[in-house]
């Protein structure tokens, strides 16, 4: 291909001319091509990987260079020395005459460079190629990638680094690609070559390590082997891209949200790493955005724009405190060096003036940004403030018109908030329109105690800190909020601090009237998940005077209801009602809604999918962080089973379940505050003020008992609620009651001994436990599909087992490069084991020429989409693994074989299954041809090549008389058929020639493609419109059949007369020569119809078909296949066992070992990488 002209300093080092005139060289690198170049060759090729040279990938070069010059330009270069000839002789014949007309030779250099460059801009142009902001370096690494690895162009790479892979004890240096969908790695050393292909939804474990040899190391783990990267220029960035790379893939496997690109990029800088492509700085982004949303409780759509040092005037002590101001579209932020001392958050919408104030030596480049609460924030220390004023205000101006449009469009709603009811069937349910602690509040004049006391002090100590530091969504977030936090939020300001800190009122401020809408859309509504919500409505919190009668029901059925609305992929779980009751008690119903938004979809992700993943991850954190912290306890437990048993109940319903109310709102005070370090920090609290009596426990019984005599004895003091009964409480035995324990000061303790938890420490732990229970739900998955197919069929469970894996690889592949259907179709998470993967008719074609011994000939391709239809027994153009295995081994092949045939569409399967049996059609002439054809492909390669081919022309001669005897009878029925029995027909016939059905049935767009050139309708013997006289009185017990087989007789089917009714054999000595004839052809004389179809088509190759004009007596002719003439099942079958080479070939065994074996091994080195992984070391 033509490069754009780059400078050349030695044009001879490790390269040979092989052509030369006085402007151009064309070269050849050193130890390409035959005999290798020797050592010189073997150390060229060494140094061309270990330097990351693109001569390994294009091996030819064409240089320019003016005759009294000493420099050299490289204008192409070539993978083939075909490509590259063209490009010289391209050269030869329409530059070199025109160059000996310059005098100037820098006029010579300006006209090549610009004729070179004009070619590239012309191809580009006319290819449709895009321009984008990867390196020319970058791309000519990607094309290296793709070649070496047999990747396609769907296959994006991210990044790639110099490393050494150690293959047993010995290291090989090379280079590390990480692309979206695998890890690969590529090393020649001294004429060997070896390659590693991964597949990131594979890998169960990934860590970086150091050791004493070794002191930076990358492990990648599957399920069968071990990987070990060492010797990184950047161990932390390729392990960090690495992470989020197998992140990407954990997601896709889990909710099928595969990799998309963000396009909106800002272009890439002069002054960036020159190989760092437009993917990576994707994911760069969108990792930092992912720190940023969570460090600030932010939506999950917000995206960092930028972020700059700076320093922060905080009016409450009079200091400018440094830290980092962050930018986005919606939002700045600041948190300060220290990470308690100060964080500030403030909306966009919130924002009125934005300006620069002067300069000082004492406060240089200050920013001052006022908010509509009148409060304003002085930055300073800014390096580039002129951007950044730019940048915001830009931003400000999406937002100040985004605000315009809000409120033209719930202008209406807006008007009438305050009066909007929500009613689901019945008006007469009340509706709360506040939160339901504060209709519910139980409160007797004598109660006015210290307890009240304490509580108003609390509140007048949250007055103050507004005063101080702001109320609102811009407050000041210090060390001293988070003291008041601790002491406990007053009951009557916990519903607007908890939309504060959990960041959930944002979401609500820039959604006006979007939870009213969703209550409106999900009313009335059923399904699975509304179903589940009215079962658990009445057990949430039934001990509370609120959720005792139908108001408190309604208001959590609306906002249960609203959010399985909002969010299907979790729809319900049981949990959720506990948590959003809770909620209610505290906010109202609106707020409750986005507070339980921001608690599923941010603050506990994953926890309420129907497999609590993220709650089994947080469990194995938990496990992680109870081996560090309290390790005398740890292997106690772990042989007692009870962490997993007590991390779900404590996490899922943040400790609402186990521990008495009152004090359990403290929990979720703190929780809202600080997130979920606070939960491991309480947990790891109770194991720890626990821990003699459960060294002491001699099953998980007794364990759980103490624990649960723990937490109910955990009481708040400063609550001035009435005591709720707690269920949990009631359950336990009637053994000594614990010594109270104070909820604020084990919160406090829990901070104390277990507050050096770090969020980021925890998200790392979370990405090691992700892959391990992710990975676990894939292998329970495939071993619940293995068990409940194994009794029908005869594979062993470890052929299953790698059928599976086979059958997800493909379904995998289609994900990641493209599939005729929708993946999110064909893999649902939710639905039963058996259906959770199925692939479609291109995947299946794939697995097809694999695994089926039928597969070879031409007609592979057609033959995979008969069976596909057959085996798609609901007709939705998906198989899953069972319907797939039925196919490869459940029923005798010849059976599956013609049974393929039958069916042309879903639709027409459905009419034909409403009959009685696929034994009761038959085939007709056209796909009896079409049959014949498939046989003859079938056999091409066989051993037995000479003896099928016999051994099929007998027996589609007896076949094709058959047909014709069984047209003869079936005309004399129709003459001989009294009319009074034209309505008495069988239950197959009814409904096979009702054309309602077909013209409801809509063919799959699958099929109707790839029968667009097969116009022949297909209609069963069955399909006549009067009964045969050998079913008189049969009623509807069947299908109309042929007469039996003894009652015919038929003429000698070998192929020695001639005749209407007799076959002819036409020598290969006779037709054509030995290489483009194989085989005898068969003559068919008994249908001058069936002649004409088989004379216009092939049949095979290497087959000739030819019509006896003896014939010319028979039939009176007809230009369209005879409708008439069929076969059945029974008839096909007998005529197959009278030939002895037919039935050895059906019943002989399939290997399927080492069908499995060679399906790897060509996945391994094909186009399409679906193997988990492998190593090729080839010998060069």
């Amino acid at each position: 291909m033509w490069v754009s002209p780059e400078d050349v300093l030695l044009a001879g080092a490790l390269w040979i001319t092989e052509r030369a005139n006085p402007y151009f060289i064309l070269q050849k690198r050193k130890g390409h091509g035959d005999g290798g170049g020797g050592l010189a060759g073997l150390l060229v090729g060494t140094l061309d990987v270990v330097l990351d040279s693109s001569a390994r990938v294009a091996p030819y070069r064409i240089l320019y260079q003016t005759p009294d010059s000493l420099g050299y330009w490289i204008i192409a270069h070539g993978t083939s020395r075909k490509e590259i000839t063209e490009h010289w002789e391209w050269l030869e014949h329409n530059l070199l005459q025109t160059l000996s007309i310059f005098e100037n030779e820098n006029d010579i250099t300006t006209f090549v460079k610009g004729k070179v460059q004009g070619i590239i801009a012309e191809y580009n142009k006319n290819h449709d190629v895009k321009e984008d902001d990867d390196t020319d370096k970058f791309k000519e690494a990607s094309a290296k990638f793709r070649k070496l690895f047999g990747m396609p162009e769907e296959e994006k790479l991210v990044n790639y680094y110099s490393c050494s892979y150690w293959k047993g004890k010995v290291p090989r240096q090379g280079w590390l690609y990480l692309s979206i969908n695998h890890l690969c790695f590529y090393s020649y050393l001294l004429g060997k070559e070896a390659k590693l292909v991964v597949r990131w939804a594979d890998i169960t474990q990934l860590e970086k390590s150091a050791t004493l040899l070794l002191p930076d190391v990358i492990k990648v783990s599957t399920r069968s082997n071990e990987h070990v990267f060492s010797v990184f220029l950047n161990i932390n960035e390729t392990f960090k891209l690495a992470e989020q790379l197998a992140n990407i893939a954990m997601r896709q496997l889990l909710d099928n949200k595969g990799f998309e690109q963000d396009r909106s990029l800002p272009k890439l800088k002069k002054k960036s790493p020159k190989k760092v492509s437009a993917l990576k700085r994707d994911l760069d982004a969108r990792a930092k955005s992912e720190r940023y949303r969570a460090l600030f409780r932010l939506p999950k759509d917000e995206k960092l724009d930028g972020h700059t040092d700076c320093t922060l005037w905080t009016p409450f002590n009079k200091m400018h405190i440094l830290g980092q101001m962050f930018v986005s579209t919606n939002y700045i932020c600041f948190t300060s060096k220290e990470e308690t001392m100060c964080s500030l958050i403030i909306p966009l919408r919130e924002v009125t003036i934005v300006e620069k104030a002067d300069s000082s030596n004492v406060l240089p480049s200050p920013l001052s940004i006022s908010t509509k609460n009148r409060m304003t924030f002085l930055f300073a220390n800014l390096k580039d403030r002129d951007f950044l004023v730019q940048r915001i205000s830009d931003f400000l101006q999406q937002t100040t018109s985004k605000i315009y449009l809000e409120r033209e469009l719930t202008g209406s709603l807006n008007s009438s908030d305050d009066e909007r009811t929500f009613n689901l069937n019945d008006s007469s349910v009340p509706t709360a329109t506040q939160a339901l602690m504060t209709m519910y509040r139980r409160r007797s004049p004598e109660e006015f105690n210290p307890k009240l006391a304490k509580e108003f002090l609390k509140e007048q100590a949250w007055k103050n800190h507004f005063t101080e530091y702001g109320q609102g969504v811009c407050m000041y977030r210090t060390e001293k909020t988070k003291e008041l936090v601790l002491k406990g939020i007053p009951e009557n300001m916990r519903g607007e601090l908890w939309l504060l800190f959990s960041g959930a009122i944002n979401e609500m401020a820039t959604h006006p009237g979007y939870y009213e809408d969703l209550v409106e859309k999900s009313m009335g509504k059923y399904n699975l998940a509304t179903e589940e919500i009215e079962r658990d409505l009445h057990r949430s919190l039934p001990e509370h005077p609120a959720f005792q009668n139908e108001m408190g029901i309604a208001a959590l059925r609306r906002v249960l209801t609203a959010y399985a609305f909002r969010n299907p992929n979790i729809g319900y779980c049981q949990a959720m009602n506990i948590v959003t009751s809770v909620l209610l008690l505290y906010a109202k119903e609106e707020e409750a809604f986005w507070l339980l938004v921001a608690l599923c979809e941010r603050m506990l992700p994953d926890y309420y999918n129907t497999r609590v993943v993220g709650a089994l991850v947080d469990q194995g954190v938990f496990e992680e962080l109870a081996r560090e912290y309290v390790p005398q306890l740890y292997d106690c437990m772990q042989d007692l089973g009870v962490i997993s048993t007590i991390s779900l109940s404590w996490f899922l319903t943040l400790f609402l379940s186990v521990m008495p109310f009152e004090s359990a709102v403290v929990v979720v005070d703190c929780f809202f505050y600080d997130g979920i370090k606070v939960i491991f920090q309480l947990a790891l609290s109770v194991l720890h003020a626990n821990i003699h009596q459960l060294l002491g426990c001699k099953d998980d019984g007794e364990a759980m008992t103490v624990l649960g005599r723990y937490l109910d004895s955990v009481t708040n003091k400063d609550s001035t609620l009435p005591p709720i009964p707690h269920l949990h409480s009631l359950l336990t035995d009637n053994g000594e009651p614990h010594p109270e324990v104070d909820i604020f000061k084990l919160v406090r303790s829990s901070y104390e001994k277990f507050g050096s938890i770090r969020a980021d420490v925890i998200e790392q732990m979370r990405f090691k436990q992700r892959l391990r229970v992710i990975q676990t739900i894939e292998d329970t998955t495939k071993r619940n599909v293995v068990r409940t197919i194994v009794t029908e069929t005869a594979f062993t469970i470890d052929e299953l087992e790698e059928l599976y894996v086979l059958f997800k690889a493909e379904h995998l592949t289609s994900c990641y490069w493209g599939g005729s259907s929708n993946p999110t179709e064909r893999h649902d998470p939710s639905l039963p084991y058996l259906e959770q993967y199925r692939i479609d008719v291109e995947q299946f074609k794939g697995l097809f020429n694999l695994l089926f011994p039928w597969a070879n000939g031409a007609h592979s391709d057609p033959l995979a989409l008969r069976f596909f239809r057959l085996l798609d027994q609901n007709g939705d153009a998906l198989i899953n693994f069972r319907e797939f295995i039925s196919g490869l081994g459940d029923k005798p092949h010849i059976q599956l074989f013609f049974h393929s045939f039958l069916i042309r569409s879903p639709a027409h399967r459905q009419t034909l299954e409403t009959a009685t049996d696929l034994h009761c059609v038959s085939v007709l002439q056209s796909q009896f041809i079409e049959l014949c054809k498939t046989l003859y492909s079938m056999f091409s390669e066989d051993v037995a090549e000479q003896e099928l081919y016999h051994a099929t022309a007998t027996v589609t001669s007896l076949l094709l008389e058959m047909g014709e005897v069984g047209k003869l009878f079936s005309s004399a029925a129709r003459k001989d058929n009294n009319p009074e029995t034209k309505s008495e027909t069988s239950v197959c016939m009814r409904d096979l020639t009702n054309p309602k059905p077909m013209q409801e049935a809509s063919p799959d767009a699958v099929f109707q493609q790839q029968d667009q050139d097969q116009v022949q309708m297909f209609v069963p013997t069955c399909l006549e419109n009067k009964s045969s006289p050998f079913d008189e009185g049969k009623g509807d017990e069947g299908c109309e059949q042929l007469p039996p087989m003894q009652d015919i007789k038929l003429e000698d089917s070998s192929p020695k007369e001639t005749g209407t009714s007799s076959a002819m054999l036409i020598s290969d000595d006779e037709t054509k020569d030995d290489t483009s004839m194989s085989s005898y052809s068969v003559l068919s004389a008994g249908s001058h119809e069936l002649d004409e179809k088989l004379q216009c088509e092939d049949i095979a190759d290497d087959t000739v078909l030819v019509r006896s004009d003896s014939g010319s007596n028979g039939l009176p002719h007809s230009t369209s296949i005879d409708k008439d003439w069929a076969i059945t099942f029974e008839q096909f079958l007998a005529s197959v066992l009278t030939e002895q080479a037919l039935v050895h070939y059906f019943e002989k065994p399939v290997e399927v070992a080492a069908r499995i074996t060679n399906a790897k091994n060509v996945r391994k080195v094909g186009r399409t990488l679906s193997m988990s992984d492998y190593e090729i070391s080839l010998s060069g």
